[in-house]
């Protein structure tokens, strides 16, 4: 068995083990710290594991069917192995987080949603890519329907507008896969391997139009798992009324699985159909809704769980962005942003958790006064706030940068087109990031407490998964080379001037 099976089977192994009446907090904490290490060890390895070449090391098949081809296939590349990394770390904040009066599913679903996700990222089978990610979101479904915030009715109207919008975004995404394999088998016998696919679609393109519809097919799938606007409404309430963990699990990493799975498959695959002028434009308005549109949707907020979940779908934007511009630059601001919000989006909705639990309340017409209380989960928080505005020195800021940066004249473009245009506008989404973040700040620690509401810091046993993500951003915020240097070319093709 290859060590990247053992990352993938391990939490999903160990939700069996649970299930079957192992210790629930022992075994996920156990299972969480093991992949942990072994990914930071394939992390060290992996230069000379990949030999300085641009595909997968420890690569490993194994042959499910003939015919079709599908295989079990996993690999890593830079990319991979950054959201890889990023799933452990949240994974380990997450088990840790949860609490010893609640019931082993929350270990269960957490180590379930980890697994799918290590999984999506992992293989390189079209076919796993695909069922890996759909094993992770049944848990989500449960969790908020089962156990989210709120009202029983209001938890029930939630998981089914999740479900909703994530099950046909699903379907549609399906749908686009169908049509990429089929396209580029043939009419020789059916092959879901990536590798093969890329090999054939570098051999023998499909025509640029049609490269164009089954990207925007494959767009509208992975954005609405992404929650691209206008496919987003799901993200903010489901993120809001989720358990802790599996808030922290979706937002941080499994949103990402779209956004993988645009620059794993699309965009190598169908290398010009994202530069297809009725494509870009319709990317660049939709991405501009999730940051000026979003914005302003987070700015009228006046509850921290329903800040942060919008906030979230907001950011997204900036990586459409990165990966509408298609510059290397941009492309790997994109990945960079990717690893860095999930970070900080897991640390500030793990705070909020926390805060949820011994205050009863997240309004900020509530709150007040709790830097002085609690000046431990007072500095924690702060760096989740400054990540998330993009303050230099955190790991968002190199990111944001390197995405502007990119798309604005990454290719060597002198003309000023729509895409210049999108980032001039895109840039008023950091002022609006500072605003309600800030704001947010400034409600729960400053000033006085207005309804008599006091929590206290962590214990020090608690606070070692929240300094260890507040860790995570300083460190990739002060040295981005560390996650930069685990990449090769991410351009697939010249992009065209816009």
């Amino acid at each position: 068995m290859s060590v990247l099976e053992i990352v993938i089977l391990l939490p999903i192994l160990a939700a069996l083990a649970i299930w079957l009446g192992a210790p629930a907090r022992a075994t996920s904490v156990g299972a969480a710290i093991l992949n942990l290490l072994i990914l930071l060890g394939l992390v060290f390895q992996f230069k000379s594991a990949s030999a300085g070449g641009a595909g997968f090391a420890f690569q490993n098949a194994r042959v499910v069917l003939e015919n079709p081809a599908i295989t079990f296939g996993v690999g890593a590349d830079g990319v991979a192995l950054i959201l890889a990394l990023l799933t452990v770390l949240v994974t380990f904040a997450a088990v840790w987080q949860i609490a010893a009066d609640k019931p082993a599913i929350y270990h269960i679903a957490s180590l379930l949603i980890a697994g799918g996700a290590l999984g999506a990222f992992l293989s390189t089978d079209v076919f796993f890519i695909y069922a890996f990610h759909e094993l992770a979101l049944i848990p989500t479904f449960l969790m908020i329907g089962l156990y989210g915030h709120g009202e029983d009715s209001h938890r029930k109207a939630v998981a089914w507008k999740t479900t909703i919008y994530l099950g046909a975004g699903s379907l549609i995404l399906l749908a686009g896969l169908a049509w990429v394999v089929l396209e580029y088998s043939g009419g020789q016998k059916l092959t879901f391997d990536l590798n093969a696919l890329r090999a054939q679609a570098a051999a023998t393109p499909l025509p640029i139009e049609k490269q164009a519809q089954i990207f925007f097919v494959l767009l509208l799938g992975f954005g609405t798992l992404v929650s691209l606007f206008p496919l987003h409404s799901w993200a903010a309430p489901a993120y809001a009324t989720a358990p802790t963990p599996v808030a922290m699990l979706h937002s941080g990493v499994l949103k990402k699985f779209g956004l993988y799975g645009l620059l794993r498959i699309a965009l190598p695959l169908l290398p010009q159909g994202i530069h297809v002028e009725w494509v870009q434009q319709a990317l660049l308005f939709m991405l501009l809704g999730n940051i000026l549109i979003m914005g302003f949707v987070t700015i009228a907020q006046r509850s921290l769980d329903q800040v942060l979940g919008n906030s979230s779908v907001m950011h997204m934007g900036y990586i459409f962005l990165g990966l509408a511009a298609g510059s290397e630059l941009a492309l790997q601001g994109a990945v960079l942003l990717m690893f860095a919000h999930g970070i900080s989006v897991a640390l500030l909705f793990a705070l909020a958790g926390r805060m949820r639990n011994q205050l009863g309340t997240l309004e900020f017409e509530k709150l007040g006064g709790l830097g002085s209380h609690a000046p431990v989960f007072t500095i924690l928080f702060a760096f989740g706030t400054f990540a998330s505005i993009g303050l230099p020195g955190l790991a968002n800021f190199s990111g944001e940068v390197m995405i502007f940066l990119g798309a604005f004249g990454g290719n060597g473009n002198t003309q000023f087109g729509p895409l210049q245009w999108t980032v001039v506008f895109a840039v008023w989404g950091v002022v609006m990031s500072a605003v309600y973040m800030l704001r947010a700040y400034r409600s729960i620690f400053q000033g006085s407490a207005k309804a008599g509401l006091f929590m206290n810091d962590p214990a020090v046993s608690q606070r070692i998964p929240l300094i260890l993500l507040a860790a995570a951003l300083l460190i990739v915020g002060c040295c981005p080379w560390l996650l930069l240097g685990l990449m090769k070319s991410l351009s697939a093709a010249p992009v065209a001037a816009m």
